[in-house]
C-alpha cells in the first residue's frame, strides 16, 4: 500500500535525508573549537570565519558566538524539517488506514454470518481499534524513525572514520553489542506487560458485561457474586502491574548502567588514543559527542525488530480478517416486488447445517400471497434458522428460496432485505432518539410516524415523554422496556411498508391487554400482507391462517394445532 503513495514517500524520504544532513554537523562544530580556540591551534573552522572580519574582532568570544549561533540555527531547522518529514509519514499511514477501514467495512458488510458470529463483535472490533492502531504506529513513527536512524548512523560512521578509524572501528562494533545486551534486559520484562495488558482486558471486558447487565445482576440478587469477582480481577491487576512496573524500572536502571559503563570504556580508550595516536582532545569531545548521538539511531535499529512483529501479527489478522468468507453476491436481474402490495413465498428442498449437524433437513412451503402462517417448535429447533435462510443471512446447502415464483438467487438478497421486514424477539435499538430509531435517515413525515406508533400502541407513552420523538433512548434502548422496544421495531417495521413480514416473538415482551390491543391495530395493517409468525403465544399463533411445526429438522403442517 506504501507504493500506491509514491510520491509521497519520496518526499518524506527527502527530508529525513534533509533532517539527517542538517542534524550531523551539530555534534562535531563545537568540540572542534577546542583545539583552534583553547588550545590555539588554528584549523578550517577558525580560519574560514576570520574572512569576514577584522583581526580586532578575531576574539575567542566570536567563534564561540557565531559557532553556537550556528548550531542552535541547525537544531531549530532539524526541528521544523523533522516536522514536515513526519507529518509526510503521517498523511500516508492515515491514507493506507483509512483504505484499510474501508476494506474492512466492505468485508463487514458482506461477511458471512456464520463466520461473523464465529469471530464475534469484540474479535471485529480489534481489527479496527487495535490492529490498525499498530499499523498506523509503525507506518508514522517506526517507519520514520528508521529512516532518519539509518541516514545517521550511516553519516555518522563516515565522520568517525574521517576522525579516527581505529577508534571509529572499536565504537561501531562495540555499540551495537551493548545496546543488544541492554534489549536483552529488557526483554524478560516484556512478558510481564503482556501479563498485565490481559489483566486490563479482561477486567474490563468484565466489568462492561457487570455494568450492561446491572438491572438483572441486583434482581437475581447476584451482585457480591459478580462484584467480588470484579474485586479478584483488580487484584490480578495490582499484583501483574505492580510486578511490571518494578521490573521494568530495575530493568531500565540496569540497562542504563550497562551503557554508562560501556561509555566509561568509550572515554577511556579515547583517552588513551589522545596519547598514543593523532586523536586530538577536540577530536575525542567530538567522538563523545557522536557516541552519545548515535546511541537513539542504533537503539531504534535494534528495536525495529519489535515493532515489524507486533505490525506484521496485526496485518496477518487483518488480511485473515479480509480473507473470510463472505456472503454470495448475488446480481439482481428481477424484481418480484414491483408493482405489488405482497408476495408468495416457496421454500423449495431447503437443507441447512451448522458445521456437520444438520438443522434444516429437505424443507419445502408454500404461503400464499396475504396468508398468514405460523411455525412453531421447540427452543433450537431451527425456527429462526428458517428466517435467516429467507433472508438470505444464512447460506442454504441444497434448494432454493422464491419470492412470486422467482428465485432469490435472480432478485439478489438486498432487494429481498429491502421489501421483506423483521421483527425479532430482542430487537436491537441504537442509542439515539426515538424517531432516528424509526427512520433510519429515510425522510419520513412526523405524521406517518406517528400514524405507525399508534398502530404499534406506542404512541401514547412517546408522547408523554418530555422531548416525544427526540427523547433519547441510551445504550441498547436502556430507557425502554422489553415490550416498548419490540413496539419500537414494530412501528420500525410499518414504517417499511413491506411485501412480507416475519414476526419472530415479536411480542413475547408484552402483557397480554396489550398484546391483544396491538393484534387488533395490525390486523388491518397487515390485511392482505403476507406474513410469517414464528411464537410459542396461543394468541400470536391464532392470528395465523396455517400452523407448521418444525421438529427435527422437518418442517410439517398441523392442521390441528
Amino acid at each position: 500500500m506504501i507504493l500506491s503513495h509514491k510520491k509521497e514517500f519520496f518526499i518524506a524520504n527527502i527530508l529525513a535525508v534533509l533532517v539527517a544532513l542538517v542534524s550531523l554537523p551539530v555534534p562535531l562544530i563545537i568540540p572542534l573549537l577546542v583545539d583552534e580556540v583553547l588550545l590555539n591551534k588554528p584549523s578550517y573552522i577558525v580560519g574560514f570565519l576570520n574572512q569576514f572580519v577584522s583581526p580586532s574582532l578575531q576574539v575567542p568570544i566570536y567563534y564561540f558566538a557565531v559557532v553556537t549561533g550556528l548550531t542552535i540555527i541547525l537544531r531549530i531547522l532539524t526541528v521544523i524539517i523533522g516536522v514536515f518529514e513526519i507529518k509526510k509519514f503521517t498523511i500516508i499511514a492515515k491514507n493506507i488506514t483509512y483504505k484499510i477501514r474501508k476494506d474492512l467495512l466492505k468485508v463487514v458488510r458482506k461477511i458471512s454470518m456464520s463466520e461473523y458470529e464465529t469471530l464475534g463483535s469484540t474479535a471485529v472490533s480489534s481489527r479496527f481499534v487495535v490492529d490498525i492502531d499498530t499499523i498506523d504506529r509503525f507506518i508514522s513513527t517506526t517507519i520514520s524513525k528508521l529512516i532518519i536512524s539509518i541516514l545517521i548512523f550511516i553519516g555518522v560512521s563516515v565522520i568517525l572514520l574521517l576522525i579516527h578509524w581505529q577508534l571509529a572501528l572499536f565504537l561501531l562494533f562495540f555499540n551495537p553489542v551493548v545496546l543488544y545486551f541492554s534489549n536483552r534486559v529488557a526483554k524478560n520484562v516484556r512478558g510481564l506487560k503482556t501479563k498485565e495488558n490481559k489483566a486490563y482486558e479482561v477486567f474490563s471486558e468484565s466489568l462492561s458485561q457487570t455494568l450492561d447487565a446491572m438491572a438483572q445482576v441486583r434482581a437475581s440478587n447476584q451482585s457480591k457474586n459478580f462484584f467480588d469477582r470484579l474485586s479478584f480481577l483488580a487484584d490480578e491487576i495490582r499484583q501483574s502491574s505492580g510486578e511490571f512496573f518494578w521490573k521494568n524500572e530495575a530493568s531500565s536502571r540496569f540497562s542504563f548502567t550497562i551503557f554508562l559503563a560501556s561509555f566509561d570504556v568509550f572515554r577511556a580508550t579515547s583517552m588513551l588514543l589522545v596519547l598514543y595516536s593523532d586523536l586530538s582532545i577536540g577530536e575525542m569531545f567530538a567522538v563523545f559527542s557522536y557516541l552519545w548521538y548515535m546511541m537513539g539511531p542504533v537503539q531504534e535499529i535494534l528495536g525495529i525488530q519489535y515493532a515489524w512483529h507486533s505490525a506484521n501479527a496485526a496485518l496477518t489478522r487483518i488480511n485473515e480478517f479480509l480473507s473470510m468468507k463472505k456472503e454470495v453476491d448475488y446480481e439482481h436481474r428481477k424484481n418480484p416486488f414491483d408493482s405489488v402490495t405482497t408476495t408468495t413465498l416457496s421454500l423449495k428442498n431447503i437443507s441447512f447445517s451448522y458445521g456437520d449437524t444438520k438443522i434444516l433437513d429437505d424443507i419445502n412451503l408454500e404461503v400464499k400471497k396475504g396468508e398468514k402462517i405460523a411455525i412453531v417448535g421447540a427452543s433450537g429447533s431451527g425456527k429462526s434458522t428458517v428466517i435467516n435462510v429467507i433472508l438470505g443471512l444464512y447460506p442454504m446447502k441444497s434448494g432454493d428460496v422464491l419470492f412470486d415464483g422467482v428465485s432469490i438467487k435472480d432478485i439478489g438478497y438486498e432487494v429481498v432485505r429491502d421489501n421483506v421486514a423483521t421483527v425479532l424477539q430482542s430487537p436491537f435499538v441504537f442509542n439515539s432518539t426515538i424517531k432516528e430509531n424509526l427512520v433510519f435517515n429515510e425522510n419520513i413525515s412526523d405524521e406517518k410516524i406517528y400514524q405507525a406508533l399508534e398502530i404499534a400502541q406506542l404512541k401514547e407513552k412517546v408522547d408523554a415523554m418530555p422531548k416525544g420523538l427526540h427523547t433519547l433512548v441510551g445504550k441498547q434502548g436502556v430507557k425502554l422496556s422489553g415490550g416498548q422496544k419490540q413496539r419500537l421495531a414494530i412501528a420500525r417495521m410499518i414504517l417499511s411498508n413491506p411485501k412480507l413480514v416475519i414476526l419472530d416473538e415479536a411480542t413475547s415482551s408484552l402483557d397480554i391487554f396489550t398484546e391483544e390491543k396491538l393484534h387488533h391495530s395490525l390486523e388491518e395493517f397487515l390485511s392482505g400482507v403476507t406474513t410469517i409468525i414464528i411464537a410459542h403465544r396461543k394468541s400470536s399463533i391464532d392470528q395465523a391462517d396455517r400452523v407448521f411445526v418444525l421438529e427435527e429438522g422437518r418442517l410439517k403442517e398441523k392442521l390441528d394445532y
